[in-house]
């Protein structure tokens, strides 16, 4: 990108406090995220063909066949996480870099696994020109990151048809995951909170609709 593209003007700034509006009328009831969502420019994280709708409550393709999820699903996700400063997330899934700049924002110590090399390169370069330094893994979601494990938080940002067992042995004692679980086209989304080494406690949050969580790494 140019500098002129990543231009955030007057404009973008009032469509975001309107989509601000929008989320809390829908039940987004966390100030400090809804203040991350005022400072992270969802515009420059999309396709230009796409740049004009990027304040509206709207999910629209990205690269490498994946989405940039709806701002509500983002919201709820990430108020779902409870999340607290520096508090180690692993987030399954980089996508578009948006999720990942929202987390960052709420003062999260960010480690973020993308399967498809096309978005590994392109997200590593747009978070960190934004000023966004998560650490980026080329990887399968599905194997987390145990390097670096245990985390106090877990999100994953694609459909999957389990809970993954790695990503629960990965979660800290007194962490949560959130993820969205069940068939193509109709996940449920579940927080999975570790009660002991041995113990979780699981609760469903309604229906939403992510892309599949696939295995392997595409274009290593």
């Amino acid at each position: 990108m140019s500098i002129a593209e990543f231009e955030d003007n007057f404009r973008h700034k009032g469509l975001r406090r309107r989509l601000i509006d929008e989320l809390r009328m829908k039940g987004i009831r966390d100030e400090r995220v809804l203040i991350a969502f005022d400072k992270v420019p969802r515009h420059l994280f999309m396709d230009s063909g796409f740049v004009e709708f990027a304040y509206q409550d709207k999910a629209f393709p990205i690269a490498a066949g994946q989405t940039i999820s709806q701002p509500y699903t983002v919201a709820f996700m990430t108020e779902l996480l409870s999340l607290k400063q520096w508090d180690k997330v692993l987030e399954v899934g980089t996508g578009s870099g948006y999720q990942a700049a929202i987390l960052s924002e709420l003062g999260a110590k960010v480690y973020t696994i993308e399967r498809q090399q096309e978005l590994f390169l392109s997200c590593r370069h747009l978070l960190n020109r934004l000023g966004y330094n998560p650490q980026f893994f080329l990887g399968d979601g599905y194997e987390g990151k145990p390097t670096y494990a245990p985390y106090d938080k877990i999100i994953v940002t694609a459909g999957a048809p389990e809970i993954p067992r790695l990503l629960v042995e990965q979660l800290a004692v007194g962490g949560r995951m959130v993820i969205p679980v069940g068939p193509i086209n109709n996940q449920v989304m579940t927080s999975i909170d570790k009660v002991s080494s041995t113990e979780v406690a699981v609760c469903e949050h309604g229906n939403f609709v992510f892309v599949p969580m696939l295995k392997g790494v595409n274009g290593r």
